[in-house]
């Protein structure tokens, strides 16, 4: 079967310094990551070193302000950026996004002094964050955490356990939403942890489907003390700096599922032109190439969609449906999509020696992170109809 390899996605960028910056990611993802992704994925490794690479070389806080260490990129650029580092191995794909989402809170409600002192190794002094806002019995409702954070002087004593950790264990910081007052939204407050912090502490990494070398763990917090100067925004603030992270982060969802089924999308054209049967091409028969043609189109709408909502919140506007919208749509397109291609390859595409296996195993977690799609569907009624009667 010959080796036909695909070809980049044709890109409409703002910039030529935004060119230049998709076209360093492409080498770093074709030299670094895609060679080595299927085995040490099936090996449960943890690539550090990439995420150290791309911290490196300015990758790890892109859309933020280059006064802290940032590259002052459009999520527009940014979002792109992680759709290519998607395709080439969703672990670092996700993880990018993932650190990108940790570092919001302090990026955007910190105090000047707080982001002077944290932000340069945030952003791109090698560290790594994670994200801790779902707990065992908090997951979409949120906002019924119990994780407590407890005045002692000028210290906070956060006691509690938080779930379904990316980077659970090996995060240099986290950002923690605690409870500080009362019950409801409005008794969460957010704070920056680090990770040598005293009683902090992570259990095993779950077993997943997929994405096996990204861990993802319980992380708890046993008595663990930080001063004043790490609590981020105001008391009782932290929920809707949550929220806020979470539009965005669900962006960063939306691109990397659209680099997942633009690499099985590609997987599946590679096979269907090399693959003869009946003396041509299986790519010749139409019912194959009204699935591809289906399967592109998809991908394309989902790009153009996430694309738009970025641009809208470049622009300072409103962007929270479309967000929503984004995620639901790009994610089912994901898991359609990887599904596809698997039966485009047939008996191939059920064995480890085809990466279409694992592209759809990890298209399976898109649809849950940042928000189920149930949960964007609810986000998306309510702004087209309001809040529930009850």
């Amino acid at each position: 079967m010959p080796d036909r390899a695909p070809q980049p996605v044709d890109r409409q960028l703002p910039t030529d310094e935004a060119r230049d910056l998709i076209s360093l990611v492409r080498d770093i993802a074709q030299r670094e990551i895609a060679p080595k992704a299927a085995e040490e994925e099936d090996a449960g490794h943890f690539p550090r070193e990439v995420l150290t690479l791309l911290s490196e070389s300015g990758l790890l806080g892109l859309p933020y302000d280059s006064e802290y260490g940032g590259g002052d990129q459009p999520y527009e650029v940014y979002l792109q950026v992680l759709e290519e580092l998607a395709a080439a191995r969703l672990t670092v794909g996700l993880g990018v996004s993932v650190h990108t989402l940790a570092c919001h809170a302090l990026a955007n409600y910190g105090t000047k002094e707080q982001q002077v002192e944290h932000l340069p190794d945030m952003l791109g002094g090698g560290l790594l964050g994670a994200y801790c806002l779902s707990e065992p019995s908090s997951g979409s409702d949120a906002a019924s955490l119990r994780t407590k954070a407890v005045r002692d002087g000028d210290s906070w004593v956060i006691t509690g356990t938080k779930a379904w950790i990316t980077h659970g264990g090996v995060a240099d910081f986290y950002t923690v939403l605690a409870r500080t007052g009362g019950e409801g939204a409005r008794g969460i407050t957010a704070f920056l942890v680090p990770g040598d912090a005293e009683g902090l502490s992570a259990a095993v990494p779950e077993k997943k489907m997929g994405m096996k070398g990204s861990p993802t763990a319980q992380v708890h917090f046993d008595g663990v003390r930080i001063p004043d100067d790490r609590r981020i925004g105001d008391e009782g603030q932290g929920f809707a700096i949550a929220l806020s992270a979470l539009d965005s982060g669900r962006l960063g969802i939306a691109a990397c599922a659209i680099g997942v089924a633009q690499a099985a999308l590609d997987e599946a054209v590679a096979y269907a032109t090399g693959r003869q049967q009946f003396g041509r091409p299986i790519a010749d028969f139409q019912g194959l190439r009204f699935m591809l043609a289906d399967m592109a189109t998809q991908i394309e709408a989902g790009r153009a969609l996430y694309l738009a909502a970025a641009r809208l919140r470049d622009a300072g506007r409103p962007f929270a449906k479309q967000a929503a919208m984004a995620k639901l749509h790009c994610t089912d397109t994901a898991m359609k999509v990887t599904t596809d291609a698997v039966q485009v390859l047939g008996g191939y595409g059920y064995t480890a020696d085809f990466p279409a296996e694992r592209y759809m195993r990890e298209a399976k977690v898109l649809q849950i992170v940042e928000g189920t799609n149930q949960i964007q569907r609810m986000v998306i009624a309510r702004h087209l109809a309001g809040p529930e009667s009850r």
